[in-house]
């Protein structure tokens, strides 16, 4: 592949990853390329449900919304999205979604450089197609495999000993977080509960254990508690909620009531996180806060929390990481992780 000459690259797309968590692990990629352009126009493509994510990130110049639906539908749209892409004139599009379609919009964009990863058959609508790592090949977080791409672009010299991701903007963030909480009834301090998380069952910490640890935390730090989900977890959220405020303790119910930038901004507020492994874990921790995540279908060490200020808590049974969506036997890997345990860890965090 020709190196990638940062003299003669003044606009770059990024085409952001379509989940939360996934977005927050290739920030440290995202910034690198700012790192390696430093004096170019840099656009963010993204989907409209992370979008908010990059609203204080000062690598992106501009974010533009892709809210065109998925695979060779919605043409209308897609044509409209690859027009005003196609008006700025990018000299290099970089893939971090590893999807054909990513790359069928670049080349239709007019990017006169396309790199992303050889994978989903889009080979040959790339300039630079970079080989997918093989197994065991990199440090098992995902946010590695973000950075070995450009490591292999040439545009970083070796990967990170550790991953440590972080949003930038925290603490205004979190001046705005205190006033939605107040404007929710809750005092400060607040704990934050995300019960919730995607793609099936096996993720999820039981809800009367998320509601007993949020009471034991709350009581030690007289703090009231806020439990964020989204509106299909509102039912979990409601079971949470309920279970805490009959032990006396101040909550507020957000499910479905905080797009991507409240979330942000009221966990970047709380003065800890408990949560499953999921989205709403990955921005706490990004944003510095002080965060549990209860792990048991799902690769710990792959998809964690990173940092000083998050903690893992997860019962190693043999099954586990199975990551399936849902438990075919009797979830021990979650039943076996006590709020009393769960409570501990984060009060010890909170030292």
């Amino acid at each position: 592949m020709p190196p990638l000459d940062s003299q003669a690259i003044s606009a770059v797309l990024i085409h952001a990853t379509n989940w939360v968590g996934d977005a927050v692990m290739s920030l440290p990629a995202i910034r690198q390329v700012r790192r390696s352009f430093p004096e170019a126009r840099i656009t963010v493509l993204a989907r409209p449900w992370v979008a908010d994510l990059y609203a204080r990130e000062s690598f992106a110049d501009e974010v533009v919304l892709y809210d065109c639906r998925r695979g060779f539908r919605d043409f209308a749209c897609k044509k409209k999205i690859v027009s005003g892409l196609r008006a700025k004139h990018y000299d290099l599009s970089i893939l971090f979604p590893n999807s054909l379609e990513s790359a069928v919009i670049a080349y239709s964009a007019g990017s006169r450089l396309r790199a992303g990863y050889k994978r989903d058959g889009r080979g040959g609508l790339l300039t630079h197609p970079v080989p997918v790592p093989r197994r065991g090949s990199i440090p098992r977080h995902e946010s590695y495999y973000y950075l070995e791409m450009l490591r292999r672009l040439d545009l970083l010299d070796g990967l990170p000993e550790q991953s440590l991701i972080r949003l930038e903007g925290a603490a205004a963030a979190a001046k705005e977080g205190r006033n939605h909480l107040g404007e929710g009834g809750l005092a400060i301090p607040a704990v934050g509960v995300s019960p919730g998380a995607a793609f099936g069952g096996a993720k999820r910490w039981l809800p009367e254990r998320f509601a007993e640890a949020a009471v034991l935390v709350a009581r030690q730090k007289v703090a009231s508690v806020a439990i964020f989900g989204t509106a299909e977890e509102k039912p979990v959220c409601e079971a949470v909620h309920g279970l805490v405020s009959s032990q006396g303790i101040r909550a507020a119910n957000f499910a479905g009531r905080t797009p991507l930038k409240r979330y942000i901004e009221m966990a970047a507020a709380c003065i800890l996180m408990l949560t499953n492994d999921s989205g709403s874990m990955h921005i706490a921790s990004a944003l510095g806060v002080p965060t549990v995540a209860v792990f048991g279908a799902t690769d710990h060490v792959a998809t964690g929390p990173t940092g000083d200020s998050a903690r893992v808590v997860r019962e190693p049974v043999e099954c586990s990481p199975c990551l399936l969506r849902e438990c075919p036997i009797d979830h021990r890997c979650m039943k076996g992780v006590s709020a009393g345990r769960v409570a501990d860890v984060a009060l010890e965090l909170l030292k």
